[in-house]
C-alpha cells in the first residue's frame, strides 16, 4: 500500500461511537451507586462485599492489564522488533500460576483489603507505611502518563482534541469510581474489554482485506524478518531473547498480578478462594487473546507499510502513533469504525485509570486513615473512600498536565514504574516464603534493592544501550511518493523524497560518537535488558533480607503460619471446587506478637478489626 502522507481526521460518527462508550461506562457507575441500596460500607465500596464471581473479575483483570499505552505501543514494538514479543505467552502462564498458588492463598486467607496490611501483620507498621507511600507515588505518576500519552498520540493522528480528551477521560473514570466503587470498576472493565477486542478485530480484518489475505501478511512479515521467534542467546544485555522474556518478563508481570494493589484487590473480592483462583486462570486466556491481537496488529502494520515507513518518513513523530495512523488510513471510508478503535484505546485508559483510582482509595483508607482514626464508623469511612476516589481522580488529571512537560522523561517514568515493582515483589516474597525473615531484614533489603534497581534503571536512561543491543529491524521508505515532512510539521516541497533503507550499519555509524564518550559501566551494567530491572530488584531484596534476618536473630522469632505459604496452599486446588476452606474469625488475625515488631515500633493493626472472610 502506498503512503500518501495525508493524516485523516475524525468524522461525526466516530465521535458518536466514542461518546457512546463513555456514556455507557458512566451509566454503569451510576447504576451501582444506587443498586441494592448503594455502597454504604467500606467493604461494599472497596471489595464489593467479597461477593464477586470469577468471570467478571477475570475480564476486569485482563482489562486493567491493558492500558492505551499497551494497546498502541505493543503493535509498534512488533512492527519495529518482530514477533518475538509473542513469547510473553509463556511468561503470562508462569505469572498466573505464581500469583494464584503463592500470593493469592495468603492474601485471601487473611481477608485483607490492602496488600500493605500484610506487611504490618508480617513485619511492622514502618514497613507497611513505606510500601503504601511508594505505591501511591508511583501510581499517581504512572496514571498521569497513561492518561496523557495516548491522548497526545491520538490528537496528532486523528485531530481529537488533546485536553478535551484528557479531562473527559479522567472525569468519567473519577465519576464511576467515586459513585459505584469496585463493582462499577469491574463491570465497566467487562464492557471495556469487549470494546478493546472488537476494536482489534475490526482493524485486523480490514488490514487482511486490504492486503489480500492473511497469507500476504505472513509472507511480508517473514521476508522482513519479523517472524524470528526463537533467540536463545544467554546474554542479559540483549533487549529481547527467549530468556529475558521468560525470566525477566515473569518477574516484571508478577509484580503486577502478584502484589500490586490494583490487581490483588480484584481477586480478593471474589466470594471464595476457588473463584479467586479461577478468575486468575480465566484471565490467562484473556491475556493470550489480547497478545494474539496486538502481535497480529503489529504484523499488519508492517505488511501495509513495508515499503514506506511513516515514522522514518517523519509523517509521525513517535512509533506509538503507527497503529492509529493505519486505522485512519485504511478505515477512513467506514464511518464509525475509526471511532471504535479510538474507543478501544480509551477503554484501555479507562480500565487502567479506574483500577488505579480504586486501589489508591483502598490503600489510603486501610493504611493511612483507619490506623490514625480508629474511632471512625464504617459509614464515615465509606464516605471517606468516595472522597479519596474523587481526590485521586483530580490528582491524576493534574498529573497528566505535568506529564505534558516531561518530554523524554516520560519514558524514564515508565521504566521507573517497572523498577519499583521488583523490590516490592521481593519484599512480599521475603515475608511469605521465609519464616525467619524479620523487620530488620525487610527494611535493609528493601532499601538496598531499591537503590540498586534505580541505579541500573536511571543509568540506562542516561546512557541508552548500544545500537547492537536495541537496534530495530530494517525499515524502508523506498515506496514513498511524497515530499519530506520535517519535524516542525512543515512540508518541504522543494526537495523530492529519495529512497532510504534504515540498516544496522547506518545506525552504528550515527552512534559512534555516543559510544566513544560512554563510561565502561554503560556498556555492561547500564545496558542490561529492561526486563531484568524487576528481577534484579526482587532478588537483591530477598538475598539481603535473608542475610540480615539471620544476622539479627530472625530464627528466634515465632511467626504464625497463616502469614506464610503453607503446604496446603500448594495443592493446586483450582479444580477442587467442593473442597472446604478454613475460615478465620476476626480474633484470629491478632495472634503471636512478634519480638522484632516491639523493637522497631510495630504493633497490632487497629484497621484490621473489620476483616471477616465468611461472607454468606
Amino acid at each position: 500500500m502506498s503512503v500518501t502522507g495525508v493524516i485523516h481526521t475524525f468524522s461525526v460518527w466516530d465521535y458518536v461511537v466514542l461518546a457512546a462508550m463513555l456514556v455507557i461506562s458512566a451509566s454503569i457507575g451510576l447504576y451501582y451507586a444506587f443498586a441494592h441500596g448503594g455502597q454504604k460500607t467500606t467493604a461494599e465500596f472497596l471489595t464489593g462485599g467479597r461477593s464477586m464471581s470469577a468471570l467478571p473479575v477475570a475480564l476486569s483483570l485482563t482489562a486493567s492489564f491493558m492500558s492505551a499505552v499497551t494497546i498502541m505501543g505493543t503493535p509498534a514494538e512488533v512492527y519495529r522488533y518482530g514477533a518475538i514479543y509473542a513469547l510473553f505467552a509463556f511468561s503470562y502462564a508462569f505469572v498466573v500460576i505464581i500469583s494464584a498458588e503463592i500470593f493469592l492463598p495468603v492474601f485471601y486467607r487473611l481477608g485483607i483489603t490492602s496488600t500493605y496490611e500484610y506487611l504490618e501483620l508480617r513485619f511492622n507498621r514502618f514497613v507497611r507505611i513505606i510500601g503504601t507511600l511508594i505505591f501511591i507515588i508511583e501510581m499517581i505518576l504512572y496514571t498521569g502518563i497513561v492518561i496523557y500519552a495516548p491522548a497526545l498520540a491520538l490528537n496528532q493522528v486523528t485531530g481529537l482534541n488533546l485536553w478535551g480528551a484528557v479531562v473527559i477521560t479522567g472525569a468519567v473514570c473519577t465519576f464511576y469510581c467515586t459513585v459505584g466503587g469496585i463493582k462499577a470498576v469491574v463491570w465497566t472493565d467487562v464492557f471495556q474489554i469487549v470494546i478493546i477486542v472488537a476494536g482489534f478485530i475490526a482493524v485486523i480484518i480490514r488490514a487482511v482485506v486490504v492486503q489480500g489475505g492473511i497469507n500476504r501478511i505472513i509472507e511480508d512479515s517473514y521476508q522482513g524478518g519479523r517472524l524470528k521467534f526463537w533467540d536463545f542467546h544467554p546474554s542479559p544485555l540483549q533487549r529481547h531473547t527467549f530468556w529475558t522474556i521468560l525470566v525477566g518478563g515473569t518477574f516484571t508481570w508478577t509484580t503486577i498480578y502478584g502484589v500490586n494493589q490494583s490487581q490483588v484487590q480484584r481477586y480478593v473480592s471474589c466470594k471464595s478462594r476457588f473463584q479467586a483462583k479461577l478468575a486468575l486462570y480465566i484471565n490467562l486466556v484473556g491475556l493470550w487473546v489480547i497478545l494474539v491481537c496486538v502481535v497480529l496488529s503489529g504484523l499488519c502494520i508492517y505488511s501495509v507499510y513495508r515499503d514506506c515507513d511513516p515514522w522514518t518518513a517523519k509523517i509521525l513523530t513517535e512509533p506509538d502513533q503507527l497503529l492509529p495512523y493505519m486505522v485512519m488510513d485504511i478505515l477512513e471510508s467506514y464511518p464509525g469504525v475509526p471511532g471504535l478503535f479510538v474507543a478501544c484505546a480509551y477503554s484501555g485508559t479507562l480500565s487502567t485509570v479506574s483500577s488505579t483510582i480504586n486501589a489508591l482509595a483502598a490503600v489510603t483508607i486501610e493504611d493511612l486513615i483507619k490506623p490514625c482514626f480508629p474511632s471512625l464508623t464504617d459509614r464515615k469511612l465509606a464516605w471517606a473512600a468516595k472522597g479519596a476516589s474523587l481526590l485521586f481522580g483530580a490528582v491524576c488529571i493534574a498529573m497528566s498536565a505535568v506529564a505534558s512537560y516531561m518530554g523524554s522523561v516520560i519514558q524514564a517514568a515508565l521504566s521507573i514504574f517497572g523498577m519499583v515493582g521488583g523490590p516490592l515483589l521481593g519484599l512480599f516474597s521475603l515475608g511469605i516464603l521465609f519464616p525467619f525473615a524479620n523487620s530488620a531484614g525487610a527494611i535493609v533489603g528493601l532499601i538496598t534493592g531499591f537503590g540498586i534497581s534505580l541505579w541500573a534503571g536511571i543509568g540506562s536512561q542516561i546512557y541508552p544501550p548500544l545500537p547492537e543491543r536495541r537496534l530495530p529491524l530494517n525499515l524502508s521508505t523506498a515506496g514513498c511518493n511524497f515530499s519530506l515532512y520535517d519535524m516542525n510539521s512543515n512540508w518541504n516541497t522543494s526537495n523530492n523524497w529519495t529512497s532510504t533503507t534504515i540498516t544496522p550499519t547506518t545506525f552504528t555509524t550515527l552512534m559512534q560518537t555516543e559510544a566513544i564518550e560512554r563510561p565502561a559501566i554503560a556498556d555492561y551494567w547500564y545496558s542490561i535488558s529492561y526486563l531484568y530491572f524487576s528481577t534484579i530488584g526482587a532478588l537483591i531484596v530477598i538475598i539481603v533480607g535473608v542475610i540480615v534476618s539471620l544476622l539479627t536473630g530472625g530464627t528466634k522469632q515465632h511467626i504464625d503460619r497463616k502469614f506464610l505459604l503453607c503446604r496446603e496452599d500448594l495443592s493446586l486446588d483450582i479444580f477442587a471446587c467442593c473442597k472446604k476452606e478454613k475460615k478465620y474469625a476476626v480474633g484470629d488475625f491478632h495472634m503471636s506478637p512478634y519480638p522484632d515488631q516491639k523493637q522497631l515500633g510495630g504493633s497490632d493493626n487497629p484497621a484490621f478489626q473489620h476483616a471477616e472472610v465468611d461472607f454468606k
